[in-house]
């Protein structure tokens, strides 16, 4: 899994995210469409290489060590230019179902770690998801 791109790593965060609670719900997967279909980062990415990649990554979980195998590929895959822009498409699909679960926060904060980002810009990525999902 050490051949992959920035834009497949980020697809797999957005996967390992979605999965940590062991129910990909259809609103996150709706996001994650969102996302690759409107951030700059996945310009060119094609629909079936989402497919593809988010099997890949469903794959790799179900094995052995597999979410650890997986973080470390994502951390590697991902530029330091987009560590942050990586955290906040996590967040944004933490958030899409209105609701954060504990496995959705561990795998949050194996993330962060892994990408080493500092606590100011974890805050600031959180708060505005907080933000933009929050109801009347």
């Amino acid at each position: 899994m050490s051949d992959i791109t920035a834009q497949d790593a980020l697809v797999m965060l957005m996967v390992l995210v979605s999965a940590s609670d062991r129910a990909m719900k259809d609103e996150e997967l709706a996001k994650i469409g969102q996302i690759v279909s409107s951030f700059p980062v996945f310009d060119g990415y094609s629909h079936d290489r989402l497919v593809a990649t988010s099997e890949t990554a469903s794959l790799a979980l179900s094995e052995e060590g597999g979410l650890d195998s997986v973080v470390k590929a994502i951390a590697e895959a991902i530029p330091e230019r987009l560590r942050d822009t990586a955290y906040a498409c996590g967040v944004e699909v933490a958030a899409a179902d209105l609701s954060l679960r504990q496995e959705e926060l561990r795998v949050l904060q194996m993330l962060r770690d892994a990408l080493e980002l500092d606590k100011l810009t974890v805050a600031a990525l959180e708060r505005s998801a907080m933000a933009r999902y929050r109801g009347i």
